[in-house]
């Protein structure tokens, strides 16, 4: 009788408080059942040869947008889910936490949400809620305490009317403090999109009379939502929460100035944590994209790049995510101002990481994994289950070969979206193999055809 159900040999892992490190890791039911001496005896159903490669804790996403067509509010049926956690595991990424988004309160669709998304899900999945009614206020206790959903976005922006393209109604500051006293009260915490968006519109004005045809294109669109605007934003969700008692997860921090600001309240003793996405770290105004490249915050300066680059390597950032959109590249016509913002990330975010951290900027694998695994298990609310490799934890593993060059192409995009920023880019890393709990997802680079309906909603609950 086979002790393991799978044991991955030959490779080295990064494991915590040991780094990367040479062995061979043992799988039963679903989770790590032991960490193995190199070429230790260990009878197993199967074997996977890791010789060359490294093994790093699956990535966990949680930030993203899974919808239906151009809706990203929710995924309407399991071919949705599908698609984008099928993009997800060609990343390596096998738990993903999206925004679900709706006016009605949740606990009317929460049900048939998670069935649809557990009929198509290839990996492991939660949902945090987007906030933006008093129904929805009222339902935080029992979203926390029933549905296991403790992080509630927030749209700072939804003032004047800005809401009603997602659907949404207008808030204010006062419902952000309530939030978070919401949320301080029943083991929440606030991740708030943070734009000061009445200056926003005053800026807009002035740039759009200075060029109505949006020739400018991405510093256009950067000059009427600057760094400033974020920053006044990022402080002041900062100091609300602080002061409500809630920690905060600053969402997609895309230049310095935020970041400074998230800064100055952690050190003053706010509990925040925060966040960047890769396209703040390899794209700016310069980028020859254009209009592909509007993203809300926008892409900023190269400064902006680097300093978040920074961050990662000392520290001051917790996390990377996605902020992963799938409309499609007909949502990015008609110019810089009529453009869609965002863009998909998922199935390029451990590569660009490795190309682009590890290799020119010296990143290490270690820092990837907290970045991309640990951080975001912890932050919240999956430590318990995910977020590492060892003992009595999911076996959620990225199987990465950190040498290897590819170069991403429109033909191979797996998400809906279609395309990809990196297009013609050659990256140095890729995705091998992926396993959510024990099971291959990715083998050899190619999606397992039984993968689908694998994966299993979450319930989360936050560190004290």
């Amino acid at each position: 009788m086979s002790d393991y159900d799978l044991v991955i040999r030959g490779g080295e892992a990064i494991l915590p408080g040991r780094g990367r490190t040479a062995c061979d890791i043992a799988i039963r039911d679903g989770r790590i059942a032991a960490i193995l001496a190199p070429g230790e005896a260990a009878p197993a159903q199967e074997t996977l040869s890791a010789k060359g490669l490294v093994v790093m804790p699956g990535a966990i996403d949680v930030h993203l947008h899974l919808g239906h067509g151009k809706d990203i509010s929710r995924p309407r049926e399991p071919g949705d889910a599908d698609r984008e956690t099928a993009a997800a595991a060609k990343g390596g990424v096998t738990t993903i936490v999206p925004y679900l988004m709706a006016s009605e309160p949740f606990e009317t669709i929460f049900d048939d949400v998670v069935s649809v998304t557990e009929q198509g899900a290839r990996v492991d999945f939660g949902y945090h809620f987007i906030i933006s009614t008093e129904q929805q206020l009222a339902g935080v206790p029992s979203y926390v305490r029933e549905y296991g959903a403790p992080s509630f976005k927030i749209f700072m922006n939804n003032r004047g009317g800005e809401g009603a393209r997602l659907g949404l109604p207008d808030i204010d500051d006062g419902f952000l403090f309530r939030l978070a006293e919401a949320a301080a009260a029943n083991g929440g915490m606030v991740c708030p999109h943070p734009e000061t968006i009445e200056i926003a519109w005053v800026l807009r004005e002035r740039v759009k009379a200075q060029d109505p045809e949006g020739w400018g294109g991405l510093a256009t669109w950067n000059a009427t939502r600057p760094p400033f605007v974020e920053a006044d934003a990022v402080q002041r969700a900062a100091y609300i929460a602080h002061s409500a008692g809630a920690p905060l997860y600053v969402v997609h921090t895309s230049s310095a100035e935020a970041l400074e600001a998230a800064l100055r309240h952690r050190q003053a003793g706010a509990k925040v944590f925060i966040e960047t996405c890769p396209h703040y770290l390899t794209h700016d105004i310069t980028w020859s994209g254009g209009d592909i490249g509007k993203i809300n915050p926008p892409l900023r300066e190269p400064a902006d790049r680097e300093r978040l680059w920074q961050g990662l390597i000392n520290g001051e950032i917790d996390t990377v995510g996605t902020d992963h959109v799938h409309r499609d590249i007909t949502s990015k016509q008609g110019g810089i101002w009529a453009a869609s913002p965002g863009c998909p990330g998922m199935e390029t975010m451990l590569p660009v990481l490795i190309s682009e951290g590890h290799h020119k900027r010296g990143l290490s694998l270690e820092r990837i994994a907290e970045l991309t695994a640990t951080n975001p298990a912890r932050a919240m609310g999956l430590g318990h289950v995910k977020g590492a490799i060892a003992p009595g934890l999911d076996a959620d593993l990225a199987v990465v070969d950190p040498d290897a060059s590819w170069t991403v192409e429109r033909a191979d995009v797996v998400s809906s979206a279609g395309y990809s920023i990196y297009e013609g880019e050659t990256l140095k890393g890729s995705v091998r193999h992926a396993f959510v709990r024990g099971k291959a997802v990715l083998r050899d680079g190619a999606l397992a055809d039984d993968a689908t309906g694998w994966g299993r909603y979450v319930r989360r609950k936050l560190e004290g």
